[in-house]
């Protein structure tokens, strides 16, 4: 480009008479050629190099060259032509540039001419560095994104999430290229900027304040997996309660189950605390946690009629006979009568209501019998005696759920005037009427 610049200015002198304008012209011309030759050595580089790629990428089983092309990495490294052409010919307008430099500061150089060469040089090379700064933040930000997007292909991914890893790597590389862009500019040493940064640490801290806090906490999120994407939690000093769809450096967004979408700080996760049903969702079950109130009022012994009623039903026929033959034993050991009720042991309807529905959620297809199952009685209040059903369910979906859970107790409370018990329910308006019209 040297030589083409010197046979431009010699021949633009030779036919122009105004010799001023022989430099700006035969420079423009040279910008012009420089400017296509780069142009068109991308052209063919992205043709040629690009194709290469993607027959390969092809050809080969794996995944991970398709991510790498799918994130335009190989179309950045494309880049890297012109701006290597850029930058070898910006000196065209100043010979020797290279051996010379050093000696600039001299007073033989601050000639009127030599500051045009050296500023038009100067430019050009300003204009290629930032162009090669700005190809490295692309291919550095591609490669981090297809470098994620390949990781969250394993099975790793399910359970660590490194995508804030990433953010940070990425801040990291932003912002040396921010001092190098400009150190560029200014025609400053970058150590010397980075060096006056420690004058103003305190401004940064307060400005990544958020930043900090967030790879600090998504360090013990990551090494104690507390959580992950997929996980359902639930926070209610945040409002959320839903699956966890993203985690960031900053923040967590979890998607509730209204479909709205809830943002929580990072560090919040690691501050306050939280629920993780992933232990109710790895168990395979899902809890059913509901108590019926009976009323007390209706909870007596039974008598023989009840009892005989009671052996006609399948599902309790042989508890009634195994317990009814126990206490009569117990009470013949003792001399009492079987109508000393106060004395001796014996049945209640309440009792056989609570084994009734035992037995009836043991054969339940629907309840899973391996984990924790309980049929028990709550502490007596104001409002009766609860009859708490904990069991779970074997699906966990949300819908079927709870039409388990509805459809079990659909028939308790349908089942429960056959115990001769009643449900405990407060007087509403129409038992107040009936109470006044009598």
């Amino acid at each position: 480009m040297k030589i083409i610049y010197r046979y431009l200015l010699d021949h633009i002198r030779e036919i122009s008479t105004m010799d001023v304008l022989a430099k700006p012209i035969a420079a423009l011309i040279c910008i012009v050629l420089i400017i296509f030759v780069a142009w068109f050595a991308h052209f063919v580089t992205r043709r040629i190099f690009l194709s290469i790629v993607q027959r390969i990428a092809r050809r080969t089983k794996t995944h991970w060259d398709d991510i790498l092309i799918e994130n335009r990495v190989f179309k950045g490294l494309a880049h890297l032509v012109p701006a290597f052409i850029l930058f070898y010919t910006a000196d065209f307008s100043y010979p020797n540039i290279h051996q010379e430099v050093g000696e600039l500061a001299s007073d033989v150089y601050k000639s009127l001419s030599l500051d045009y060469y050296w500023g038009l040089t100067d430019l050009l090379l300003r204009i290629s560095r930032i162009y090669f700064i700005t190809i490295i933040v692309f291919v550095a930000n591609s490669t981090l994104n297809a470098a994620l997007q390949i990781y969250n292909t394993t099975e790793f991914s399910h359970n660590r999430s490194i995508k804030g890893y990433v953010q940070l790597v990425k801040i990291f590389v932003f912002f040396m290229a921010g001092i190098l862009l400009i150190s560029v500019l200014l025609g400053k040493d970058p150590t010397a900027l980075l060096a006056g940064l420690g004058a103003i640490a305190a401004v940064l801290l307060l400005v990544f304040r958020d930043t900090i806090l967030g790879f600090v906490a998504s360090i013990q999120l990551s090494a104690n997996d507390m959580v992950k994407i997929g996980d359902w939690i639930q926070m209610d000093s945040h409002h959320a309660d839903g699956t966890v769809i993203d985690i960031t450096l900053n923040t967590v967004k979890v998607q509730n189950w209204d479909k709205t979408i809830t943002t929580i700080p990072t560090y919040a996760l690691v501050s306050e605390s939280f629920f993780n049903w992933k232990g109710m969702e790895e168990s395979g079950g899902r809890r059913i946690k509901r108590s019926v109130a009976i009323d007390t009022n209706t909870i007596k012994f039974c008598d023989a009629a009840m009892l005989g009623r009671f052996e006609k039903f399948d599902l309790i026929r042989g508890y009634v006979q195994e317990k009814e033959r126990e206490l009569k034993e117990y009470n013949k050991g003792k001399n009492l009568a079987d109508e000393d009720y106060i004395s001796g042991r014996h049945q209640t309807n309440v009792g056989i209501f609570r084994k009734y529905l035992e037995v009836y959620l043991r054969q339940h297809p629907k309840i899973k019998q391996d984990l924790t199952f309980l049929v028990r009685q709550l502490q007596p209040h104001g409002k009766g005696l609860p009859i708490e059903i904990y069991v779970f369910s074997k699906d966990q979906e949300w819908a079927n759920y709870e039409a388990i859970q509805a459809d079990i107790f659909d028939h308790i409370f349908a089942v429960i005037p056959e115990f001769e018990l009643r449900v405990f329910q407060e007087p509403s308006g129409a038992d107040i009427e009936k109470i006044t019209l009598r």
